[in-house]
């Protein structure tokens, strides 16, 4: 298949890409290299420098690329940074979002693979999460994410696009190629692995209080390939559909320090301090209509796993990507 990419050059886009490309499609990314990075496009594919925001250039890269499906991961996506700034997130995220739905519309395509988020949830009420669960976000990003959801609804309705949601939950890990590097890190397994190449000096752990076993916040954590194999997968289906990404386990923060303690042979030290406002204590996914409908089974669900492909990356490439 002939598939338009955008947002290629950041940590899921990239190597999302990779993987469209190992499995023989054809891939062009458009991303304006905000927070991606161009060393992070594989040289396989068609590399465009834009943004979702020049409606004209979209619309002329998009016919030229002659995709059959677009993957949309181009987004900003700090949660504190949407409370903080929620207009960016809004543009962005969502008016840009409008664009792209505009310019596939009038190239004639009529799938899209969209990359949404488990923060549409908000605090659950139950565990595991099942995609029927109530939609009730606790910040802008989140909101700006359900609001292309249901734009994509709609757009099905009247004009019959059809969509795949992909509601990830803890995207983690890396190929030997394609790792994670933020301009602005706050995942976890990274900010570990920082202490463990003495970039920083401690990991700080936000809340000890919990209700877990060990009363720190538990997370369903999926290894990034195992996250672009369900793009994959979700190209290939006719029929629309939502679906949670995740391992339907979870792993507590001083369960994944351990892990990463024991793979790299360093002693990591953290800091307990307060809770951060809005985390909750477990997020854990059920995933298992992407098995039914998709055929998806997790190759790599282990926090081990996970963090020794990581660890690996961030060994070969300290400071991350060049550019």
């Amino acid at each position: 298949m002939n598939v338009f990419v955008t947002g290629g050059a950041g940590y899921i886009g990239s190597v999302c890409v990779e993987e469209l490309l190992n499995a023989g499609h054809k891939v062009t990314v458009l991303d304006n290299l905000s927070e991606g990075h161009r060393s992070a496009v594989d040289g396989r594919a068609t590399f465009v420098k834009g943004d979702l925001a020049d409606l004209a250039a979209l619309k002329s890269s998009l016919a030229a690329s002659g995709a059959e499906a677009v993957v949309h991961f181009a987004a900003n996506a700090l949660v504190g940074e949407s409370v903080e700034n929620p207009v960016k997130y809004f543009r962005n995220n969502v008016a840009n979002g409008v664009n792209l739905l505009d310019a596939m519309r009038e190239c004639g395509v009529r799938k899209i693979v969209f990359s949404s988020s488990c923060s549409t949830y908000g605090t659950p009420e139950r565990i595991p999460i099942t995609e029927d669960h109530a939609q009730k976000p606790l910040s802008p990003y989140g909101l700006s994410k359900m609001m292309f959801e249901q734009m994509l609804k709609w757009h099905e309705s009247a004009y019959g696009l059809r969509h795949a949601i992909l509601r990830y939950f803890n995207a983690a890990g890396c190929t030997e190629k394609y790792g994670e590097h933020h301009r602005v890190e706050t995942h976890l397994i990274p900010n570990i692995l920082f202490v463990a190449l003495e970039k920083k000096s401690e990991v700080s752990v936000l809340g000890t209080d919990y209700d877990t076993p060990d009363g720190t916040c538990i997370r369903d954590y999926i290894h990034i390939v195992d996250l672009a194999q369900a793009h994959i997968l979700a190209l290939k289906r006719a029929e629309s559909g939502i679906y949670n990404l995740g391992n339907g386990q979870g792993y507590s923060v001083t369960q994944v320090l351990n892990a990463a303690r024991k793979i790299t042979g360093k002693k990591i030290p953290s800091v307990n301090k307060p809770r951060r406002p809005g985390d909750a204590s477990r997020l854990i996914s059920a995933s298992h209509r992407a098995t039914r409908d998709l055929g998806w089974v997790p190759k790599y669900p282990r926090i081990e796993q996970i963090v020794e492909s990581a660890w690996k990356w961030h060994q070969a490439n300290p400071e991350g990507y060049r550019d």
